[in-house]
């Protein structure tokens, strides 16, 4: 007779049990589709480059990464997003590719009637990601030349104050081969502080032995998009694997990886939320 009422109880907290895992789960999954792809994080950076110029000193540079437009994009998010980029008063704007996911080029439009509102007071920079090429690179960066964001493929854009100067580059995406760091460093004055956009952050390896780059800017890995407590995000890119979030040192060089605001594949986000971050750069003079 007590055997049965153990087993009964045991069967009792067993289904109690089952119950509170599965209400628990709905719960994360609901949380991670509905609240944190949308809550979005500014997170503020300040760095000391050796390199810059006292001129330049206070600087603010504000990026964004993979904004990855598909069905689920809503407008809204979008202006919401470039509303958030403004308020920062950014000097200069760095996307750092991924604006299409994959296959999904019928939702540029929605990028088209967005992208324009950004505004810094020098520049918006940026450079395309795989996912881009894998949609259609040319269309994409047509639309980001009609909303005067300017496409560092390769190439260097110099700032200047009086007779300082800061240099920001872009390599055009690596991924799918189109990198050339060497015409970049042709073109790259020998003087003032260097900024890197790398649309993947495991390029930094490559950028730093340069010894050429200050800071290098990434996305790409969406730091996993889906993060569990003390554990290694179990989803992350080739490229992205290394340096999947946040601020790391390679030899003289900074280098951040950013969040990213979109999604891709899952569409969801745990323990990663979507960000925008603000730079203040600091001189050493």
């Amino acid at each position: 007779m007590k055997s049965h009422k153990l087993l009964f109880k045991a069967k009792f907290l067993l289904i109690r049990l089952i119950k509170s895992i599965f209400i628990f789960s709905i719960c994360v999954f609901l949380y991670a589709y509905f609240i944190e792809p949308n809550w979005v994080d500014i997170n503020y950076v300040e760095l000391k480059l050796p390199n810059l110029a006292s001129a330049f000193n206070g600087y603010r540079i504000v990026q964004i990464s993979d904004i990855h437009i598909d069905k689920r994009t809503k407008t809204r998010y979008l202006n919401h997003i470039f509303h958030l980029v403004n308020q920062q008063k950014p000097d200069l704007i760095a996307i750092t590719g991924d604006f299409v996911t994959r296959r999904q080029i019928k939702f540029l439009p929605k990028l088209e009637a967005t992208l324009g509102k950004l505004s810094a007071s020098d520049k918006v920079v940026g450079v395309l990601g795989n996912h881009d090429y894998w949609t259609d690179a040319k269309k994409i960066a047509q639309v980001l030349e009609n909303n005067n964001v300017l496409n560092l493929d390769n190439k260097v854009y110099t700032l200047k104050r009086g007779n300082s100067i800061l240099n920001i580059a872009g390599v055009d995406d690596v991924w799918v081969g189109k990198d050339r760091l060497d015409l970049v460093l042709q073109q790259l004055p020998a003087q003032g502080a260097a900024i890197l956009l790398a649309h993947e952050p495991d390029f930094a390896d490559t950028s730093a032995l340069t010894n050429r780059f200050d800071l290098q800017l990434s996305g790409h890995s969406h730091a996993g998009q889906i993060r569990l407590p003390f554990l290694e995000p179990p989803f992350l890119p080739g490229l992205g694997q290394k340096y999947y979030a946040g601020l790391y040192k390679i030899g003289k060089m900074f280098q951040y990886t950013n969040r990213g605001v979109g999604t891709t594949k899952l569409h969801l986000r745990f323990s990663s939320r979507p960000e925008i971050t603000v730079f203040r750069l600091e001189s050493n003079e």
